[in-house]
């Protein structure tokens, strides 16, 4: 199924659910809208929101105030929004936390799914089906179609990246050891501390941040830190 495919079944999966209104974003850190082939967004032709009148794609603040954009940085999984909160699949302590940070502005939405779209170097995409009728059982709707919805999410965003972007290149290779100097690193520890906890010398462990940071393409300890986290290779919770 290739893009312009993939846009029209995005749009149709919420006609089906009762959920018709879309918006969608291929990296929510950036603010530029996802285009169809003839250039125009995708949010001006085949996608329809609540508000005719908000162009949300080209106001270059609408991620700061929108609650799903906030919501889908801290959760990857899908989830739903009715009667002013976030709920998902099991209990999830960041959507509570990111509902009761204030006010919430709806932009005219009763109830939404929102389905975050992870992809590789710290890109983050979304789709978000949504209805102004808050009395719709969304809970319902998500518990029979979240998991699709989640799939062709995916699905749709990275190939939209795919051909907006091209194929990225493979990862680098790092060293066990430049892994380990890089996690002990992003951990806090000095380059002698490192040393010691490795048992290696202090030159070594700068040799092994800096070919790190040379394979990685980037300048100094921290970008290699960074960078490395964003593949994937030091994990979440680093030393």
């Amino acid at each position: 199924m290739d893009l312009p495919d993939l846009a029209r079944r995005v749009a149709e999966a919420g006609r089906d659910i009762g959920l018709e209104y879309v918006a969608a974003s291929a990296d929510i850190g950036d603010p530029s809208p996802m285009r169809g082939s003839d250039g125009r967004p995708l949010a001006e032709t085949l996608f329809r929101w609540i508000d005719p009148d908000l162009r949300y794609w080209e106001d270059r603040g609408f991620a700061l105030r929108s609650l799903f954009i906030h919501a889908a940085r801290v959760c990857s999984e899908p989830f739903y929004f009715a009667q002013g909160t976030l709920a998902s699949w099991r209990p999830n302590r960041a959507l509570d936390a990111v509902a009761s940070e204030g006010p919430i502005e709806t932009f005219g939405v009763g109830v939404a799914i929102v389905a975050p779209a992870y992809l590789p170097g710290g890109v983050i995409g979304a789709v978000v089906w949504a209805s102004p009728d808050a009395e719709l059982d969304v809970a319902r709707i998500f518990e029979a179609h979240a998991a699709d919805l989640h799939a062709l999410a995916l699905r749709f965003v990275a190939t939209y990246a795919d051909e907006m972007h091209g194929t990225a290149a493979a990862p680098v290779r790092l060293t066990r050891r430049e892994i380990q100097c890089l996690k002990w690193a992003a951990a806090g520890k000095t380059d002698q501390q490192i040393g010691q906890i490795v048992s290696i010398s202090l030159p070594t462990v700068r040799f092994h941040i800096t070919n790190a940071a040379r394979k990685l393409r980037v300048a100094g300890r921290s970008q290699a830190i960074s960078r490395a986290a964003t593949l994937g290779y030091i994990g979440a919770h680093p030393g």
